[in-house]
């Protein structure tokens, strides 16, 4: 049996909770130019330095360069971003994490979008960035995710 190829109805959905709770990891791929792929690789290395490359990997089977909006695409079991999100490969790597925790949310029955999803994925965002700053060993991106946190912090969103 393979995971489904889509995510999409309540069959596929509960194939998909099957092999995620077996412990599932996708062979993440990247679809792109090469200067998308670059930026998705700076942004993965920081996800693996945090330890969160096989909580990505569980969720997200592409990230995708699109011309539009940086997105979940859920029935693809996708990331579906553009250029200027990879521009911080911080701030990107966070929202790959985001992502997946949508994704998760999703394939768990749970909101993963809206105001009661956001709040879930911004927390997983938040908690990345955290874990990131504490496991890295380089100066300047313990620097930036204390700046990101900062202005996570000083939204009038949270």
């Amino acid at each position: 049996m393979r995971f489904p190829e889509r995510v999409y109805t309540v069959d596929e959905v509960k194939k998909a909770k099957v092999f995620v709770k077996k412990g599932w990891k996708h062979r993440l791929r990247v679809k792109g130019s090469p200067e998308f792929k670059h930026k998705v690789k700076e942004a993965l290395k920081l996800v693996k330095t945090a330890g969160h490359y096989d909580f990505l990997r569980t969720y997200i089977r592409n990230i995708v360069e699109i011309e539009g909006f940086s997105q979940l695409r859920e029935a693809e079991v996708a990331i579906w971003a553009n250029n200027e999100i990879l521009s911080d490969s911080i701030d990107a790597a966070s929202f790959l994490i985001q992502k997946a925790q949508q994704m998760k949310d999703f394939l768990e029955d749970k909101p993963y979008y809206g105001g009661q999803g956001e709040i879930s994925a911004v927390n997983k965002r938040l908690e990345f960035l955290k874990t990131l700053k504490n496991k890295s060993r380089k100066h300047d991106v313990k620097k930036r995710c204390e700046e990101i946190l900062k202005s996570w912090a000083d939204s009038t969103f949270l």
